[in-house]
């Protein structure tokens, strides 16, 4: 599994998670041990007992409900979560609507909807604050910085 935010210890405690292949097809299975394999995690499925039924489920993904999740902790969130939200300059101009978060050379990015796919960058000093409620992250870009998008 690439890019889990979840440690080993949580993916397990979540006891039940569906893995999807590209093909559609699907299956329940639960999580029995994890641990870490930079940046991956390996996991050992209950009934998943030989290396033919392990390598089965090679380059599956795995889903979870979100209401499976836990409480990611203050000031975090998942990358889930942003999308669909409206990002805002502090000045008050709609700079656009997430549709996909990324990220690229360590560092995250939003990507915005509309032609040219603009990118900013979801990290401190440019984000300011996140309002869940009004679904609005609000940004301090500075003056310029969308005309060096493609």
């Amino acid at each position: 599994m690439d890019r889990i935010s979840l440690t080993a210890e949580e993916l397990v405690a979540i006891g039940s998670v569906e893995w999807r292949d590209a093909k559609g097809a699907s299956r329940n299975l639960k999580p029995r041990e994890a641990r870490g394999s930079s940046p991956r995690l390996l996991v050992c499925f209950e009934g998943v007992r030989s290396r033919e039924a392990a390598g089965a489920l090679t380059n599956g993904e795995i889903w979870v409900l979100p209401e499976a999740l836990p409480d990611p902790g203050p000031g975090t969130s998942y990358a889930f979560e942003l999308l669909g939200m409206k990002l805002v300059n502090v000045d008050g101009r709609e700079v656009g609507i997430v549709k996909e978060y990324v990220v690229i050379a360590e560092r995250p990015l939003y990507v915005l909807e509309g032609p040219g796919e603009l990118m900013i960058p979801a990290h401190q000093p440019f984000v300011k604050h996140v309002d869940f409620a009004a679904k609005v992250i609000t940004v301090d870009l500075p003056p310029g910085f969308e005309d060096l998008q493609p």
